[in-house]
């Protein structure tokens, strides 16, 4: 691997885990509904696993409450099943056509909750940047090692993985610390 493959390589694998977090986040439940809360939840529909939303229609209609509208109305009892058995902690009424989720303000334990749970989402992508710029240091390493380039050139990839690194770590402090003041909003 030469310099260019090395940094190229590492901001793409930092950018995808930074994409990895702020999924994460949007799939958290804040008081406010939101189609992301429930987008992504998996459904056992026609004998697999289906994304909710390419079964059904997300809307929110409400600040307090999401509809879902199966393109199928024979997967509703599914998405009815997939929704009660999921960590979201929301009942879902279904009138047969579509299914009504509303979701109810946060109490304070629970903000503080969200808020720890922000906090170790944070470090578990802070943790895969870090470990990015350790592959591509070693990669660094290797190259110099086998002759591809000098120690300089070496040294000069180590400081833009490390500016790489700086830049995601903002990234994600900064996704955390919106969605901090997100979640204890009243």
């Amino acid at each position: 691997m030469d310099q260019d493959e090395i940094q190229l390589d590492c901001e793409d694998r930092m950018e995808k885990a930074v994409g990895v977090y702020q999924g994460q986040l949007q799939g958290l439940r804040t008081g406010r509904a939101t189609p992301a809360l429930v987008d992504s939840l998996r459904v056992e529909a026609y004998g697999s696993p289906t994304p909710l939303k390419q079964l059904a229609a997300i809307n929110v209609p409400e600040p307090q409450q999401i509809v879902i509208r199966p393109f199928d109305p024979g997967v509703i009892s599914d998405i009815v099943r997939a929704i009660q058995a999921s960590e979201l902690g929301l009942a879902p009424n279904s009138d047969g056509r579509l299914i009504r989720l509303n979701v109810p303000s946060l109490s304070t334990e629970r903000r503080r909750q969200l808020v720890s749970r922000v906090k170790e989402l944070a470090e578990e992508a802070r943790v895969a940047i870090r470990n990015i710029r350790r592959d591509a240091n070693k990669s660094a390493d290797q190259g110099q090692k086998n002759k591809l380039f000098s120690e300089d050139d070496r040294d000069q990839v180590k400081d833009t993985v490390q500016d790489l690194t700086k830049k995601h770590e903002t990234l994600v402090n900064n996704l955390a610390t919106t969605k901090e003041k997100d979640v204890m909003e009243e």
